[in-house]
């Protein structure tokens, strides 16, 4: 059971990674202030560095809560999938549709305030890509049990690299981004499952 105290820590924390999520899409990262933070928080400045440590640490705390909620939108489609492509495919609609209908995401890719934000998702992109790619990971082998575990974290991988490249630098809709990651990774699912058969 979680205790009152737990409970309160955990909400104080949820306020202030709303109130950073809520003010970086106006400010970016170099603009955004603690005091602003904890303002907007009705917190002192002092309990946001409490609680984060430094400015650094609290906006990657926003992008793995981030990071989260589209795993939680991936792991929705892939329950409702009746095959690993067709998940795969779901999945990366999501993906590309969701993040250009977040707010934090589209200031990152398309604003100015934003675009010190573009680091997160590409050069300092490491902790989503780890997330995205281990969660994918575990879907991709219940749908097909044969596949190796190195097998499926490079198809993971794969995808995420691909899903983000299709976000970053945006040249179709989703669903054609999507049906062109499936049709180069299916020959890849073939060859990976021929294998494990052999």
């Amino acid at each position: 059971m979680t205790s009152f105290s737990e409970r309160t820590k955990a909400s104080l924390r949820e306020a202030l990674l709303d109130a950073a999520t809520d003010l970086l899409p106006e400010n970016g990262y170099a603009a955004l202030r603690m005091a602003d933070v904890a303002a907007k928080a009705g917190v002192s400045r002092q309990t946001v560095y409490n609680e984060f440590g430094n400015k650094a640490t609290l906006v990657q705390a926003v992008a793995l809560r981030t990071t989260s909620e589209f795993l939680d939108g991936i792991r929705e489609r892939f329950d409702c999938a009746d095959s690993l492509l067709a998940g795969i495919r779901q999945g990366v609609t999501f993906t590309i549709e969701h993040g250009r209908e977040n707010r934090l995401v589209a200031a990152a890719l398309g604003s100015d305030a934003g675009e010190d934000l573009l680091p997160l998702l590409t050069t300092k992109g490491a902790p989503i890509l780890h997330a995205a790619a281990e969660l994918a990971a575990e879907h991709y082998r219940e749908f097909e049990p044969g596949l190796s575990e190195a097998s499926a974290a490079l198809l993971a991988e794969t995808v995420v690299r691909l899903s983000l490249s299709h976000l970053v630098l945006r040249t179709h809709p989703a669903d054609v981004a999507a049906d062109s990651v499936c049709a180069v990774l299916a020959p890849a699912i073939e060859s990976f499952k021929s294998s494990t058969m052999e």
